[in-house]
């Protein structure tokens, strides 16, 4: 077939229809909830000035890259399941896996930066304006959206030069592992490579979320105040919970052989890493903080007021 096919056809949930209304339901919750809790972290992050320090301009980039990534394969989704089909271009599908990876990669990112900025406002609370300055922010930020960037197109580029013997991809996007299962030259084992330099890369990651978690768990344990340790690890606990969840599922999902039979362990694993933190993120990140509740409850009733007054 080589990669003149023009189209892929994904994964068929069921021939039933009323089965495939179930999915569609599904997953059309699950965006909705995902889309609506990360708008209004960033619509109250941007219209309280009190809320634009690092912190929350870290909070919002990562609620920006949340809806970027269920944005991207959800509605293709659903728009498949209510059309009664089953493909994607392959343009599409080119579009689909570097927006994914380009996303998934920032979410890495993103949380590594923010466990950076927890540590230096715990341990060296006295240095923080100095540290994390505007510039030093923006600079963090641009480079994280950059190297995702630039990792996208390096697995995107690895992936879609391989020529293909099959159309058919068992999964409800287009997901490197499932693409390089219907190559059929040898050529895919460098884009194993790249996956395993990505993987590594988040593994790092995660090793310096870990570190800097002790690190802040043991400034926590001298503060004298038992209200301001609860405080401290009810907020570090959930951010490290949810990121070990995120990554550990979704290295199963990328490093495991692929079956030639998709099981509804798959979908689950697939749910897991590639929209549960999207979800959760908000509720970990944001509305948990007092700060958030404030500005969000300020702007909605602000929004009220004018819609009243329309």
């Amino acid at each position: 077939m080589g990669n003149h096919t023009s189209v892929f056809l994904l994964l068929e949930f069921s021939s039933i229809r009323e089965q495939q209304f179930i999915y569609m339901a599904l997953f059309l919750i699950l965006y909705g909830m995902t889309v609506i809790g990360n708008v209004l972290v960033i619509s109250a992050i941007t219209a309280n000035y009190h809320l634009h320090t690092p912190m929350y301009f870290f909070v919002m980039n990562l609620a920006i890259q949340d809806v970027g990534s269920v944005s991207i394969i959800i509605p293709k989704a659903v728009f498949n399941l209510v059309m009664n089909i089953r493909y994607i271009s392959y343009s599409g599908c080119i579009a689909q896996v570097f927006l994914f990876i380009f996303f998934l990669s920032s979410d890495v990112a993103f949380l590594t930066v923010m466990a950076y900025d927890r540590h230096v406002a715990i341990c060296n609370p006295l240095q923080y304006e100095m540290i994390m300055n505007r510039n030093a922010c923006i600079t963090m930020v641009g480079s994280v959206w950059i190297a995702s960037f630039l990792n996208a197109v390096l697995n995107t580029s690895e992936t879609f030069t391989t020529p293909f013997c099959s159309n058919i991809i068992n999964q409800f996007y287009c997901e490197i592992p499932y693409l390089l299962k219907i190559a059929c030259s040898d050529s895919y084992i460098n884009e194993i490579g790249v996956l395993m330099f990505s993987s590594i890369l988040g593994f790092g990651c995660f090793i310096f979320i870990i570190v800097t978690y002790v690190k802040i768990f043991s400034a926590v344990l001298k503060i004298p105040s038992v209200q301001g340790r609860k405080k401290a690890f009810s907020t570090c606990l959930p951010h490290l919970t949810v990121f070990s969840i995120f990554l550990f599922t979704a290295y199963f999902a990328y490093l495991r052989p692929i079956s030639d039979n998709p099981s509804h362990l798959d979908f689950v694993i697939t749910i897991m890493y590639s929209i549960f933190p999207s979800l959760l993120n908000p509720l970990i990140y944001s509305m948990r903080n007092k700060d958030i509740r404030i500005a969000l409850s300020k702007f909605l009733s602000l929004r009220a007021f004018l819609f009243k007054k329309l």
